[in-house]
Order: structure tokens, then C-alpha cells, then sequence
């Protein structure tokens, strides 16, 4: 029987060829075309007809290992990546749909992924219906001979609430639509949504996969049938992953494991601590055993993630002299980063929504979320319970 390989062995050892040079890490290919090696080469690779880089907006060795990576940590039989994970977001349902065309969403979802389902997808005639997450059971009512999509964010942004990918999937596939997840939060080391019945995962690698804070990057894994209808769109518009990000981004996969750990270990310390302060309305982390859907969290996840959402007592303004009062931490609208970042939701991330809008998701205008980094987790509490106090 043959031995498969684990998460970890998976994204340091899966490679681009080597070139002539025998390199051991995979060098940059900062290149925008590829050269032919006579007339009918160059005939075949654009007839299809053989594999063959042509134009680094097509792909680029980079951009394939970063793929490929991804592929095998999610489970996924193809891929292809973007500029940004808003990149990856527009071009897959963008390839997909057509005029006319239905999606049914989770309410609580990324607020730019809000505003191009409300304010740009009705300029080409499609439409979105919207399902409370508390009540998966709505979702058949919601679909029509027009739905081509159910879509959704577990965890979600920036509540961490948790939705059951099973019965979603289950439900995807008793009407024949395209099941999407948006996984950024959970990262594939903790989650693969297609293991739940999943037909694409989506990730802005900006996050966790680069987790530093350096580069803008998306990707989209998955069916390859669907992959290929994505690809043929990307070609042409052009929202492809630079080589130089890929590479940055391939690397880092590398230490996806050990970084997401920490990350997770450090976000379940603050959350205990968190819950057992006097002056913390709520908080909510999957891991909790409070979180209302931690069975189903720990279902489907490794571990919790790096997210932790919480509301100072007081509402915004007892929200607004924490966050004036934050002096280690990064007053930031960013997350995944080695450096712990601290969020107002309702004034940046979704502040497009309106208040209704917020609320109907559980957003409160004293909602704050915390990325939690890798500092020492001491360090990270004593600089929250300062601004607390």
C-alpha cells in the first residue's frame, strides 16, 4: 500500500521542477511570457494540444506550485489564483453565472463580498437571497429554478459564527447547485470544506497562508470541470496571482502548520481569559466550549483559529477608549498576521452595511476583533487587560 504523505510533508515538499541548475528551493520566475522552442511548439501549447507556460497571466511556475500546494491541502482536484482573495471571490462567481441567475447566501459574510452581491451583481441581473445562519432549514425556501449557487463562510467574518458544511452540502446536492466555501478563516490546515461536500473553496491568502502581512493573494480550489470555466475567464480578464507573490506565498505554506498552532493555541488562551472578565459583555471563539455551535466546530475544524470577536461593556463608547488605549497590539484591518491585530468591524471591515444590516448578522457597533498572533500570549493579555482597565 502506498504511504500518502502528511499535511505538513505535502506543502514543503510539493515543488515546481527543477531546472538545469538543480536548485533546492524553488527559484522566482519574474517573467511575463515564455519562449517557444520552434513553430509547431508554439502551435501546440496554444491549441492545448501540450503543456506549456505562455504568458504568466495564463501561469507561471510559481503560481502553479502555490496551486498545486494548495490542491493537496484542501483535497481539491484543480485550482487557479489571483491578485486578491476579492479577485478570487468576483471571478468565480463571475465565470459561473449568467444573467438571470439566483445565489443564496449566508447573511454573515465579508462585507465586500456583501456589496458585490447587493450593489454590482444586480447590474448584470443576478440576484442573491440571503439565509438567517441559525436556520439552515430556510435555505429550500429560498431556492428557485434560478439558483445556481449556495455560498457561505465558516467561520465567519467577523463574528465567528460557525455553519454546519454537511447539511449545506447535503442541501447543495439534493437541488444540483454548486456548493462554494470561503475558508480563509479556518485555513485548509484546519478545515477542508470539500470533505463536507464542498464543489470550491475559496482563500484570500493574504491571511493565514501568508501570515505575515506582505502580500495580496487569492485562490480558488476545487472541481476541475468548475476550475476549468473559472480558468477561461481569469485568462481573459486578468486578475492573476503576480509570480513573485506566489513564490512569498508557496514559502509560507511551508510553516502553515506550525504558525496556525500558535496561532490557535494563543486566540483559545485570550477567549478563556476573556470570558471570565468583568468588564466583556460576550465573546465568542469556536473552540469555547460556550460558542453555541462548538459541536459543530469541533466537528469539522482542527482547532479553533486565530479569530476571537468579543464586546467591551459600554458599547462604542467604552469600545472606543479600548481600542485608543491598545499600545502593543496593531489598530489594523487585517488578520492572519504574526502580529496581533485588533479590529472595529462595524467603522472599517463592514462598515458599507448599514446598521440594520450589521445587526441582522449579530454585528454590534461595540463588536472588536481580535487576530491573535504569535507573541507570547502573556504579552498579548497584558496589553488587552491594560486597555480594559
Amino acid at each position: 500500500m502506498k504511504h500518502k504523505k502528511q499535511f505538513e510533508t505535502e506543502a514543503i515538499r510539493t515543488q515546481s521542477e527543477r531546472t538545469q541548475f538543480l536548485e533546492h528551493s524553488t527559484p522566482m520566475y519574474l517573467t511575463s511570457s515564455f519562449v517557444f522552442e520552434n513553430a509547431e511548439d508554439m502551435r501546440a501549447s496554444f491549441a492545448e494540444e501540450k503543456e506549456h507556460n505562455i504568458y504568466s497571466r495564463y501561469s507561471n511556475p510559481n503560481s502553479t506550485e502555490f496551486v498545486e500546494k494548495v490542491c493537496k491541502m484542501e483535497g481539491a482536484e484543480a485550482g487557479f489564483s489571483f491578485a486578491s482573495g476579492m479577485a478570487a471571490v468576483f471571478s468565480t462567481f463571475a465565470a459561473l453565472l449568467e444573467s438571470g441567475d439566483n445565489i443564496v447566501s449566508a447573511k454573515s459574510i465579508f462585507g465586500s463580498t456583501h456589496t458585490l452581491f447587493t450593489q454590482f451583481f444586480p447590474k448584470w441581473n443576478i440576484g442573491t437571497s440571503y439565509f438567517d445562519i441559525n436556520d439552515l432549514g430556510e435555505i429550500d425556501k429560498l431556492i428557485t429554478p434560478k439558483t445556481r449557487i449556495i455560498y457561505a463562510e465558516s467561520p465567519t467574518n467577523p463574528g465567528v459564527d460557525v455553519l454546519d458544511l454537511e447539511v449545506l452540502g447535503n442541501i447543495a446536492k439534493k437541488h444540483n447547485l454548486i456548493f462554494i466555501v470561503d475558508n480563509c478563516f479556518a485555513s485548509p490546515y484546519l478545515q477542508q470544506p470539500i470533505k463536507f461536500g464542498a464543489d470550491l473553496v475559496i482563500h484570500s491568502g493574504t491571511k493565514l497562508m501568508d501570515g505575515q502581512g506582505r502580500v495580496l493573494a487569492g485562490v480558488t480550489v476545487g472541481n476541475s470541470d468548475l476550475v476549468d470555466k473559472i480558468y477561461r475567464f481569469s485568462r481573459i480578464t486578468g486578475p492573476a496571482l503576480s509570480p513573485f507573490n506566489a513564490w512569498v506565498l508557496s514559502k509560507s505554506l511551508e510553516t502553515l502548520a506550525l504558525r496556525v498552532d500558535k496561532h490557535c493555541t494563543n486566540a483559545l488562551r485570550l477567549a478563556e481569559y476573556l470570558e471570565d472578565h468583568k468588564k466583556i459583555e460576550w465573546v465568542k471563539y469556536p473552540f469555547l466550549k460556550s460558542h453555541p455551535k462548538y459541536e459543530i466546530a469541533k466537528k469539522q475544524m482542527k482547532a479553533g483559529g486565530c479569530v476571537v470577536a468579543f464586546e467591551v461593556k459600554g458599547g462604542l463608547e467604552a469600545g472606543r477608549k479600548f481600542f485608543d488605549a491598545i499600545k502593543m497590539l496593531s489598530l489594523s484591518a487585517n488578520l492572519g498576521d504574526s502580529r496581533s491585530i485588533v479590529t472595529h468591524p462595524a467603522s472599517t471591515t463592514h462598515s458599507k452595511l448599514t446598521k440594520e444590516e450589521r445587526e441582522s448578522v449579530g454585528i454590534s457597533d461595540g463588536m472588536v476583533r481580535i487576530s491573535v498572533g504569535l507573541e507570547h500570549i502573556d504579552d498579548i493579555i497584558a496589553d488587552i487587560k491594560q486597555a480594559l482597565e
